[in-house]
């Protein structure tokens, strides 16, 4: 899967204190860089501007302080989304059900590009349906996984926003 990005220890930490989890860090382009910092809060409620605006504050304090990224860079911080990147196992598990894209960096039974719907998670592959036929993929063969913008995605994040300003 991804590789930790350098930055991974120094923020995360911050970033689990303040009660959200690091979905990715990404550093996007060369000169003048963009520094993304994905996060989604741990009781997985949807994310607020609040909730990115103070992420954004202490880990800037951080950065500010520690001084890690030479030169200009813009430091951008949100939430997944909901064609996410699925960056664990848990994540594939979370999701079952859903569509996915996956791509590896070996080939398997001679493809190395997967879409289709998540199963489940089993002994660290994810086994996954694709045109009638199951495929087990190594997690550890993944190289990048993402959610696919779906009607019954939408739907699914509507139901749970619904039920969320219900319990309100």
């Amino acid at each position: 899967m991804q590789k930790k990005h350098h930055l991974q220890d120094m923020l995360e930490p911050t970033i689990n204190n303040l009660g959200f989890d690091l979905v990715r860090i990404l550093t996007i382009g060369n000169i003048n860089p963009t520094l993304q910092i994905m996060i989604e809060r741990k009781d997985r409620k949807n994310m607020v501007v609040d909730d990115c605006a103070t992420v954004s504050r202490a880990v800037s304090a951080i950065l500010d302080e520690k001084d890690p990224i030479s030169g200009k860079y813009t430091l951008e911080v949100s939430s997944p989304g909901l064609d996410r990147p699925l960056v664990n196992l848990e994540n594939f598990t979370r999701f079952a059900g859903f569509e996915a894209k996956v791509e590896t960096d070996t080939e398997i039974e001679k493809r190395k590009r997967f879409k289709g719907r998540i199963v489940r998670v089993e002994n660290n592959n994810i086994i996954l349906l694709m045109n009638d036929k199951e495929w087990s993929i190594p997690f550890n063969a993944v190289a990048k996984a993402k959610l696919l913008l779906t009607d019954e995605l939408i739907a699914a994040a509507q139901a749970e926003a619904d039920e969320q300003e219900d319990f309100n």
